[in-house]
């Protein structure tokens, strides 16, 4: 017997509907041939014209940091990134938006925003807010579990 069933539900149902987000986020990108992760990378650097250190990135993806590297390593083989020597300090490199990777970020970006409005479509501000402090409890409380 589960001692808390609305619990286990919230967590069933995150799972559930982070599957969903996640499949149709594959589906979403694969027109452009594009990874979520490679968005993600993409949008990142998109709002930091100056670029931002690999370690950055990596703090900020949704990715775990052993992948970084080898993501970066694809992208910029498409071109879509540079990673620059900074002065200094040999272990670091920024990485910077290409203008091939600025203009596929720039031709995704309006879609994606569609996208994201029609799946939120029907939430109020409200419910957003409430669902966003939600999900950030729970993943506060995960990371406690350990």
């Amino acid at each position: 017997m589960i001692r808390n069933e609305s619990g286990y539900e919230c967590v069933i149902q995150t799972l559930r509907t982070a599957n969903v987000l996640w499949r149709e986020s594959r589906r979403f990108f694969r027109p452009f041939g594009i990874s979520e992760a490679q968005f993600n990378v993409l949008n990142l650097l998109g709002q930091s014209p100056e670029g931002m250190s690999q370690r950055e990135l990596s703090d900020r993806l949704l990715v775990d940091r052993s992948n970084v590297t080898l993501l970066l390593d694809r992208m910029e083989k498409k071109g879509w990134i540079v990673r620059h020597d900074v002065p200094g300090d040999r272990r670091v490199y920024r990485v910077i938006l290409t203008r091939t990777g600025k203009a596929l970020w720039q031709r995704i970006l309006p879609s994606y925003h569609r996208t994201v409005e029609g799946i939120v479509r029907g939430l109020s501000a409200s419910d957003i807010r409430s669902s966003m402090q939600t999900l950030k409890a729970i993943e506060l409380q995960s990371t406690k579990w350990k």
